[in-house]
C-alpha cells in the first residue's frame, strides 16, 4: 500500500518531428526503414506472456511493393483464443489489485519509449506495413501513441478524484472497479494509434484484454505489443491473438466471462457483432459493454462566402491524404455554383501536384491502399461513375495493382445528390462533389444533414458569422466532429475527442474520459461512523 497520494505528471501532446533534410529524425527513420525492410519477421501468438506459434501462417506484404514480404504471422483458432480467454482470467485479479498509479507508470513509460528509443521503429513498421507516408506515420505510429499513453492515465485520475458529497456522520465514495470478465479489443488496419489505444484503455483501468489486430497490421501491432512489454506490462494483461475474424470472434463472443467489447472496423462487422451478443445475454455473467467506432461517409459543407484557397486545400488534404483510408476523411462535397468554377481549378490543380509511388521516397504525398481487397473494391466505385451519364471524373480514376495496390487521387462531379457515391463509404481515394444552386442554400444543407446514414466528421468553410452559427446547428447531429474552416481530419487526442453516431458508432468518445467511464463498474460505498442504536423516529412521540 502506498503512503501516499500521488499526481499522474500533466499530460502533453508531442510535437510532430519535420523529417526535413539534413535533420536527425530523418537519417534514423530512413536507416530503420532499411534495417525493417530487409529482415523478415516470424510473429507468433502472445498469450499469458507465452509466445504460441500455431502452423497457420499468414502473410504481411508491402502494400506499394506487393512483391516484398515483410513478415509471417500465426493465426488463431478457437483452441488459442480459449487460452487468451483463459490467461487474461488468471491475470485479472493481480492486475485489478495493483494501484492505479502503478497501472498508469506502464503506459507513461510506454509513452516515453514510444517517444524516444522505439519512434523510428513504429514509424517504420507502419509506413511498411500500412503504407503510410512519413508524415501520415509520424502523426499516428508516434504522436497519437504517445498521446493516449499519456492522456488517458490523466483521464483515469479525474475519473478517480470524482467523488460524492459526504455530509456530517458518514462517508460516501465511488469507487471505480474494473468489469468483472475480460474485454475484447479489435483493432483496424488504418491507424497503429487505435491500435495502441483500445487495448490499453480498457487494461488502464484494470481489466484484462484479448486483442485481436487486422490481419493487414499485425506487423505494427507486433511492434506495439513490444514496447508495452518493455514497459514492464505484467503477462496475460494483453492477449494478442491474430487471426481470421470468426475464428477468433466467435469463440470470444460466446465466452460467459466477455465483459465489454471495444472495437474499430467496419459497420456491417459491428453490426454483427452486437447482434450475436445480444443473442448471447442469458449466457453473459453481465451485461457486455459494446463501445464501437466503424464508418464515416464525412462532408465538407461549402458556404458561398467560403474562402476558395482555404476550402481546396482542405478537400484535397482531407480526401487524399493515406490514401482516403480514414474513417474521418473527406468523401463529399456541397459547393456553391458560384464558387464551382474557381474552386473546380484550384482543386484539380493541387490533385495534378500529388506525386504517388513508394513511402520510403519522402516527397511521396499519396502510397498505396492496403490489400488486394481494398484496390477491387475502391476500383468499383470508380467504374461506377465511370459509367454513370449522372457523373462526370475530373481527375484521376486510373487503378494500377502491377506493383502495387495503386489508385489515383479522384474527383467526380454528380449532377444527383443522392448518387450511389454520396451515399456509400468508399474507404479510398475518391472525392464526389455536388453543384447547388446558390438560391438553394436551404436544400443543400438538408441533403447534406439527410443523405448519409453516418455520423462521423463534417466540416464548413464560410467566412459569414451568421452561416458559421447556421450551419454548426443545423448539422448537429451529422457529425460527432465537426470542423470549421479545417479539413474533417486529424483529431488530436486531448484536444478533440474522437467518435461519431448514427451508423458510425457509439460515439463514446477515445482520448476523453468519456471512453474510460466505459470500462468501470462504479460502486458507491457509504460508511456511516455513529449508527443509530434504535428504530423510533421523532414523529412517532405523543406530544
Amino acid at each position: 500500500m502506498a503512503n501516499g497520494i500521488f499526481r499522474i505528471p500533466a499530460p502533453r501532446n508531442e510535437p510532430n518531428l519535420s523529417y526535413a533534410p539534413g535533420t536527425p529524425e530523418r537519417a534514423a527513420l530512413k536507416a530503420r526503414l532499411a534495417e525493417l525492410s530487409s529482415a523478415e519477421l516470424e510473429i507468433p501468438l502472445v498469450i499469458g506472456g507465452r509466445e504460441v506459434r500455431t502452423g497457420r501462417i499468414a502473410e504481411v506484404r508491402v502494400p506499394h511493393r506487393h512483391g516484398q514480404r515483410l513478415a509471417r504471422f500465426h493465426q488463431a483458432g478457437p483452441t488459442e483464443v480459449q487460452q487468451a480467454i483463459e490467461a487474461a482470467g488468471a491475470a485479472r485479479r493481480g492486475w485489478a489489485a495493483m494501484a492505479p498509479h502503478d497501472r498508469a507508470a506502464v503506459l507513461l513509460r510506454a509513452a516515453d519509449l514510444a517517444a524516444g528509443p522505439w519512434r523510428q521503429t513504429l514509424n517504420a513498421a507502419t509506413m511498411l506495413g500500412q503504407s503510410k507516408t512519413v508524415q501520415q506515420a509520424e502523426i499516428d505510429s508516434a504522436c497519437e501513441v504517445i498521446d493516449f499513453w499519456r492522456w488517458n492515465p490523466h483521464f483515469m485520475e479525474r475519473i478517480l478524484a470524482d467523488q460524492p458529497v459526504s455530509p456530517p456522520g458518514q462517508w460516501n465514495k465511488l469507487e471505480a472497479r474494473p468489469l468483472e470478465g475480460f474485454v475484447f479489443a479489435v483493432t483496424p488496419f488504418n491507424f497503429t494509434a487505435i491500435a495502441a489505444n483500445l487495448p490499453t484503455a480498457p487494461a488502464l483501468m484494470g481489466n484484462t484484454v484479448v486483442w485481436k489486430p487486422a490481419s493487414s497490421a499485425v506487423y505494427s501491432a507486433w511492434q506495439l505489443l513490444k514496447v508495452l512489454e518493455a514497459a514492464g506490462l505484467p503477462p496475460g494483461v494483453l492477449n494478442f491473438v491474430p487471426g481470421p475474424g470468426r475464428a477468433v470472434g466467435d469463440p470470444v463472443l460466446a465466452s460467459p466471462d466477455l465483459a465489454g467489447l471495444h472495437f474499430t472496423g467496419s459497420t456491417s462487422v459491428f453490426q454483427g457483432m452486437w447482434r450475436t451478443m445480444a443473442e448471447n445475454l442469458p449466457r453473459y455473467r453481465s451485461y457486455p459493454r459494446i463501445v464501437g467506432e466503424t464508418g464515416g461517409k464525412d462532408f465538407v459543407f461549402v458556404h458561398p462566402s467560403a474562402d476558395v484557397d482555404q476550402a481546396a486545400a482542405a478537400l484535397v488534404r482531407g480526401a487524399f491524404e493515406y490514401q482516403g483510408q480514414k474513417c474521418s476523411a473527406a468523401s463529399r462535397a456541397y459547393v456553391p455554383e458560384g464558387l464551382w468554377p474557381r474552386l473546380r481549378e484550384r482543386v484539380l490543380d493541387l490533385v495534378r501536384s500529388i506525386k504517388m509511388g513508394e513511402v520510403e521516397d519522402f516527397s511521396t504525398f499519396m502510397g498505396a491502399v492496403i490489400d488486394r481487397g481494398a484496390f477491387d473494391s475502391i476500383r468499383k466505385y470508380v467504374e461506377i461513375a465511370r459509367a454513370s451519364s449522372q457523373a462526370k471524373i475530373l481527375a484521376g480514376g486510373r487503378c494500377d495493382d502491377a506493383k502495387g495496390f495503386f489508385i489515383e487521387p479522384t474527383v467526380v462531379e454528380t449532377v444527383d445528390p443522392r448518387f450511389q457515391l454520396m451515399e456509400e463509404e468508399i474507404f479510398g481515394p475518391v472525392l464526389t462533389v455536388y453543384v447547388y444552386a446558390d438560391l438553394r442554400l436551404d436544400e443543400a444543407i438538408d441533403l447534406c444533414r439527410t443523405t448519409s446514414p453516418y455520423g462521423l466528421t463534417g466540416a464548413i468553410f464560410a467566412r459569414d458569422r451568421e452561416a458559421v452559427a447556421d450551419l454548426t446547428v443545423r448539422l448537429a447531429d451529422a457529425a460527432g466532429n465537426f470542423y470549421v474552416n479545417d479539413k474533417p481530419t486529424g483529431a488530436v487526442v486531448g484536444q478533440q475527442p474522437f467518435g461519431g453516431a448514427r451508423a458510425s458508432g457509439t460515439n463514446d468518445k477515445a482520448g476523453s474520459l468519456a471512453n474510460l467511464y466505459r470500462w468501470v463498474s462504479l460502486r458507491a460505498i457509504k460508511e456511516t461512523f455513529d449508527p443509530p442504536t434504535r428504530i423510533e423516529y421523532p414523529h412517532m412521540k405523543e406530544p
